[in-house]
């Protein structure tokens, strides 16, 4: 069996990484870490019971199926394809950090920004909130908002496109 030192080290690795899923066997004993929303659930089962585990990751993974109508949405995007064929003479203001984008900085007040909205070098466009902290991220150009290309509450990542500003 494992350590509950071994055990709290483990965890922690895996919550500081990018790794969603995390599984370890080691003398009979199988652990498996999985992060949902950020938060680890863990399961510790003895090697022996391994294929009743096995039997409820496959219903885990159904959620593939949810990914079939993502197979859909390059058909969207081819669609939308001609738009972003004009997109080299578009700005994009990208995200500087993994986190949270928000286009308010709170539910009750309008968006910093909207499609056809004029923007400075200094106007803030939207708040990305990374490990509780809001941060404001600038237009750092001067035009104006042709499209938002996240939603509200979405995650993002580093270096992703969150608006597209025609220059003046």
């Amino acid at each position: 069996m494992f350590k509950v030192q071994e055990l709290r080290e483990i965890i922690k690795l895996v919550d500081n990484s990018s790794i969603d899923e995390f599984v370890y066997e080691n003398d009979g004993a199988k652990l498996k870490l999985k992060k949902n929303n950020g938060v680890i659930s863990e399961v510790v089962v003895p090697a022996k019971e391994t294929a009743a585990v096995v039997q409820p990751v496959a219903p885990v993974a159904a959620p593939v199926v949810p990914e079939t109508p993502k197979a859909e949405e390059p058909k969207v995007e081819e669609n939308t394809a001609p738009a972003r064929v004009d997109d080299s003479s578009l700005h994009k203001i990208t995200s500087p950090m993994v986190g949270t984008f928000y286009q308010a900085s709170s539910p009750d007040v309008p968006a910093y920004v909207k499609a056809g909205d004029k923007v400075g070098e200094e106007t803030i466009v939207c708040i990305v909130e990374a490990m509780k902290l809001f941060n404001e991220i600038e237009a750092e150009i001067k035009g104006e908002i042709v499209e938002i290309l996240v939603k509200d509450g979405q995650l993002v990542e580093y270096g992703q496109p969150l608006f597209l500003v025609k220059p003046e």
